[in-house]
């Protein structure tokens, strides 16, 4: 039987829903403003509707690459997987002790949270220390690599003081945010640590070691003739040392306005690579530039912390929030577990920037056959499987596999010919 409610009741029952009906409807907003920023970003990348024609493996690799380099990647996704289940079941430990550390320290609120940041990576790259040997080990028997154990763990050591220097003044500002604004602070940090990327990104060119510029006459005024075409303006050309240490090939694109720079692996110029095929990787690396692929990877970023920070703010509420010392390990396991779950996404908007500028490349070159090639030799020569498993493509993947790379010549080879 229906019975009628008090007004004493009625009024307990409407006092939460009024304090709470703010906050929900501006995280419903949120979230809608997040999935339209989303789905702009998404087609912020122009790629034509591609469907792609099947290329059987075979018909590019031999059969005993195709075993070789299948193996040689399976051990290494292993590897991987066993180094992020190691990562998270420290970080973890490190959650529900490291707030003991607090109790020895001296250094006040934002010090202590800082170095307990610091510590928590040095455990974390303490634990990944012995995969990453492992995977040093695999490649140099397989001669991809030919980099000593000793200057590996010399560098990865070193390489620590750039990720100290990061990590601390993130969690410096975050805490500092999270004081002075106690419930909205994330939405800030957010934005903050968009702007410190770029910055890193500004000045990465600068960070590159091993590097000089490029010093080939004829390939210089062929990259500029790429970027006329492109519409982009000259970048810095620069050339990278590392066949001391690798047989793999490379190219990339990084910085920022005056900063913006290409940079060519010397195993790809000196390795038997032809005049086309490099000018195809440079057409693809401009490509990046002209796209603004970094500014776009940074509005991916600003829509990943946004959440992340979220739920830092929510799970370290038990500790005080993130303006306590105490609630820092937590706040790193949040981070990392963040960042493991929303990478998915991440690599499937990189997948789709790197076939955006591959088509560009083939628009720019018109030489699908020099892009087959290329495609080939790359693999060849770094022992990537060309069509890996589907699972550690959507895990793991940034980059299109390289049977769908040259599906992708042949899509463009076709497109005059009526196919699709």
């Amino acid at each position: 039987m229906y019975r009628g409610r008090s007004p004493a009741s009625e009024g307990e029952d409407r006092r939460p829903l009024r304090l709470l009906r703010p906050a929900t409807l501006a995280l419903l907003a949120g979230a809608a403003l997040w999935a339209w920023a989303a789905h702009a970003l998404w087609d912020a990348t122009a790629l034509p509707p591609l469907h792609l024609p099947h290329v059987d493996a075979s018909r590019h690799f031999g059969a005993h690459f195709l075993q070789r380099s299948a193996t040689y990647e399976r051990f290494l996704t292993v590897d991987r997987l066993l180094a992020t289940a190691i990562l998270v079941a420290v970080l973890v430990v490190y959650a529900r002790r490291g707030q003991r550390l607090v109790r020895e320290s001296a250094a006040g609120r934002v010090g202590t949270g800082m170095l307990l940041a610091v510590l928590g990576f040095a455990l974390v790259w303490l634990a990944e220390v012995p995969f990453g040997l492992a995977a040093l080990w695999w490649q140099r028997r397989y001669g991809v690599s030919h980099q000593g154990y000793a200057p590996w763990l010399l560098e990865s050591f070193l390489g620590l003081g750039a990720v100290f220097l990061f990590v601390g003044v993130a969690f410096a500002v975050a805490m500092g945010l999270a004081g002075a604004m106690r419930r909205w602070w994330w939405a800030v940090a957010a934005p903050a640590f968009v702007a410190l990327g770029l910055l890193y990104v500004f000045v990465s060119p600068y960070l590159i070691p091993n590097t000089s510029p490029l010093r080939e006459p004829r390939l210089a005024a062929e990259a500029r003739a790429l970027e006329r075409s492109e519409g982009v303006g000259h970048a810095r050309l620069e050339v990278q040392d590392v066949h001391r240490f690798t047989t793999a090939p490379n190219a990339e694109s990084t910085g920022l306005g005056p900063t913006r720079t290409v940079v060519l692996w010397d195993t790809l110029l000196h390795d038997g690579f032809s005049r086309s095929e490099v000018r195809l990787a440079l057409a693809h690396e401009i490509a990046h530039l002209a796209h603004e692929d970094v500014l776009k990877r940074a509005g991916w970023t600003a829509l990943f912390l946004l959440p992340a920070w979220g739920a830092v703010a929510f799970f370290t509420r038990r500790r005080g929030g993130l303006a306590r010392p105490e609630a820092v390990p937590v706040a790193l396991l949040v981070l990392v577990v963040a960042q493991l779950l929303a990478a998915p996404l991440l690599d499937a908007a990189y997948r789709r920037q790197e076939a955006a500028a591959d088509w560009a490349a083939l628009d720019a070159t018109r030489e699908p056959a020099a892009a087959r090639s290329l495609n080939r030799k790359l693999a060849v020569k770094s022992l990537g499987d060309p069509e890996p498993p589907g699972w550690t493509q959507a895990l793991f993947g940034d980059h299109p596999t390289t049977i769908e790379r040259i599906a992708m010549s042949y899509a463009w080879e076709g497109r005059g010919e009526g196919r699709p």
